[in-house]
């Protein structure tokens, strides 16, 4: 009962706080809080499916589509578009893109917060760390609008928050249905897949079972996880193929950004530049005039969030305290894996405070707090997380789009 307890209050106060936080960061940023982006693609791509369309039929300037055989399309996997084109059955064309990336954001949070319980974290320690998911850092900006950027990274966000849920749940299934879905938003969160199947078959092996057996009940438990995750992926690759002829095509090839540029959306050549600034960036720089000013492009992943400045010194600190698990060192590779991936892009993110993409890698952090035997956070991190919190507010302030 005092668990119980704990969470509803819990709950209500991360609930209240991320109001609260909206409420100023609308104001600070001259949105409206509930209601809808300018740059509502997704709500477009969602009323021309209504009307049996895979394409816009027009160009919006002032969007990222793809220019593809004389027509435009939106150049985003399509996972996102779906509940998006359920709630214009409600609201039509003006679909409140703002309020359904600030619940996103809600349901990443809560399902951090259970996951954290789960492992049993301390509630305060919980909340904490659950609401710093999404304050403290990158995050923050992405739930300030609906913006079909945002959506998409914010919607990867959840899904695979619920992911790590079900899977510290016993529930591998659902854990596997919804990291498909965070693939179908996101496409680099694919490297996630198969850490989430090592860590669920190195806790369910018994390793006194003969090897045929093992086999067998590693088949039996992740089949149906893999089928539906196929599923989703022949769906994408459905909807590819139909709009470009390609399965791996989203669009990106075709966005005039990207063909005009000598080396395309994602090289090794925007990669040695994007770990000066993205790794070791400082978040300021001095202008053309010599005075110190905040980058508007970008800085340091782990500065941006202290949630990977975390991951990254736990992972030192077990490697130099030999607590390093097979888990632990599968995950540190997956992560880097995706690092470097997202480091061959050619913007990382654009027009930012701090370093969006970064805001992809975040899960590992809290699957990483589910392999530890820690059950509540640090006093350095009670200073961190609230201080990152304030200081992204104000970097929000002044940098957004």
């Amino acid at each position: 009962m005092r668990r119980r307890i704990e969470a509803v209050i819990s709950i209500i106060v991360m609930t209240f706080l991320a109001l609260t936080l909206w409420d100023v960061l609308s104001a600070l940023t001259f949105t409206d809080m509930f209601g809808q982006s300018s740059y509502n693609t997704y709500t477009l791509q969602a009323l021309a499916w209504r009307e049996g369309r895979l394409s816009l039929g027009r160009d919006y300037p002032w969007l990222e589509l793809a220019v593809y055989q004389g027509d435009y399309y939106v150049s985003f996997p399509p996972v996102p578009t779906i509940p998006v084109w359920i709630l214009t059955y409600v609201f039509g064309a003006a679909t409140p893109d703002n309020l359904l990336i600030k619940l996103y954001a809600l349901f990443a949070m809560y399902a951090v917060y259970f996951t954290l319980v789960r492992q049993k974290y301390s509630a305060a320690s919980a909340a904490l760390t659950a609401f710093s998911v999404c304050f403290c850092g990158s995050a923050m900006a992405l739930s300030t609008q609906g913006a079909v950027w945002y959506q998409a990274q914010m919607t990867a966000l959840m899904t695979m928050c619920l992911s790590i849920l079900w899977l510290r749940s016993g529930h591998i299934t659902w854990s596997l249905f919804a990291y498909a879905l965070s693939v179908g938003c996101r496409p680099f969160n694919a490297v996630y897949g198969p850490l989430i199947m090592f860590i669920w078959w190195r806790g369910a092996r018994d390793p006194s079972d003969p090897p045929a057996l093992a086999l067998k009940k590693t088949v039996s438990g992740l089949w149906k996880g893999i089928a539906l995750g196929l599923c989703v992926a022949g769906g994408m690759a459905w909807y590819n193929v139909a709009r470009f002829g390609n399965p791996f095509e989203f669009g990106t090839s075709y966005l005039p950004e990207f063909m005009r540029s000598a080396h395309g959306e994602f090289s090794l050549h925007h990669q040695m530049s994007n770990i000066r600034d993205f790794v070791f960036g400082l978040p300021i720089a001095r202008g053309v005039d010599g005075a110190w000013t905040l980058k508007m492009f970008g800085f340091s992943v782990f500065l941006a969030n202290p949630m990977l400045m975390w991951l990254l010194s736990a992972i030192i600190a077990d490697a130099v305290a030999r607590r390093m698990t097979a888990e632990k060192a599968f995950l540190c590779a997956c992560f880097m894996a995706q690092l470097f991936l997202l480091l061959l892009h050619r913007t990382f993110g654009g027009l930012q405070f701090g370093a969006r993409y970064a805001v992809d890698l975040i899960p590992y952090a809290v699957l990483y707090m589910t392999l530890t035997k820690r059950r509540r956070v640090s006093v350095g991190e009670w200073i961190a997380y609230p201080l990152g919190i304030c200081l992204s507010v104000i970097g929000v302030a002044l940098v957004h789009i």
